[in-house]
């Protein structure tokens, strides 16, 4: 029985099960999904869909979830002439569509056009239900796992009272630990673009900071999962 995490999947649904298999992933194991499962790459409706069938697959919010939660939503409404008066008074969500689609949102759009009415739902509905960040002790080390950061950090600042942004926008600084006693794994950032980092597009750890996000839907990139009991980590190219 083991508990794995992995992030920022990014429609790489290939990646995705090659992982699983690398990981002889079973009914006695936990693998916890650190968000960003959708947009840039090819198949990230296709990897949901899969996730649902698990319920040992625990999926934690990320920010192209969060751009993309709401304007799907948004898309399932009909257009009526109320609508449109009711968008032009506060066109909030417009702006929010206009900014998933500078962040890769082609490809989650295509696959969600392709699903029958009942399934859109059940999409929705599943990533409304994303985690927003989850606590562990395993063997004694104690773990938080959120998909960007702590935003606006205090050591006294309880998990529940940070903001969504603050927990999947914010980027760390792996200079500071966050915690003495607690490791605290994160996505968002890829690998390749942590400065301290002498083995960039792998996961890195400092500081009590872990960082999982290994650029998945890269062309040099790869997805990486840790085991939380052995500390070893796997890759796919």
């Amino acid at each position: 029985m083991s508990t794995y995490v992995l992030s920022d999947i990014h429609g790489e649904y290939g990646k995705f099960m090659k992982m699983l298999e690398k990981l002889h992933f079973s009914d006695e194991d936990t693998l916890y999904v650190l968000g960003d499962v959708v947009d840039r790459g090819p198949e990230p409706i296709k990897i949901l869909m899969e996730m649902m069938k698990y319920p040992n697959i625990i999926p934690i919010m990320g920010n192209h979830e969060v751009m993309a939660l709401p304007c799907l939503r948004f898309l399932l409404n009909e257009i009526t002439d109320q609508f449109i008066i009711d968008v032009s008074k506060d066109p909030t969500l417009l702006y929010a569509f206009l900014d998933w689609t500078n962040n890769g949102c082609e490809t989650t759009l295509a696959e969600f056009r392709r699903l029958s009415p009942e399934d859109r739902e059940v999409v929705l509905d599943y990533i409304g239900e994303f985690r927003l960040f989850e606590t562990l002790e395993i063997n004694d080390d104690k773990f938080i796992l959120a998909h960007g950061g702590l935003g606006n950090f205090s050591k006294d600042k309880k998990l529940e009272d940070y903001s969504i942004d603050e927990i999947v926008w914010t980027r760390p600084d792996y200079d500071v630990p966050y915690f003495d006693d607690k490791y605290v794994i994160t996505g968002h950032t890829p690998t390749q673009y942590i400065d301290q980092n002498d083995r960039p597009g792998y996961i890195f750890r400092k500081n009590n900071h872990i960082a999982i996000d290994c650029g998945a839907c890269h062309p040099t990139g790869r997805l990486a999962a840790i085991c939380l009991e052995s500390g070893e980590d796997f890759y796919v190219e």
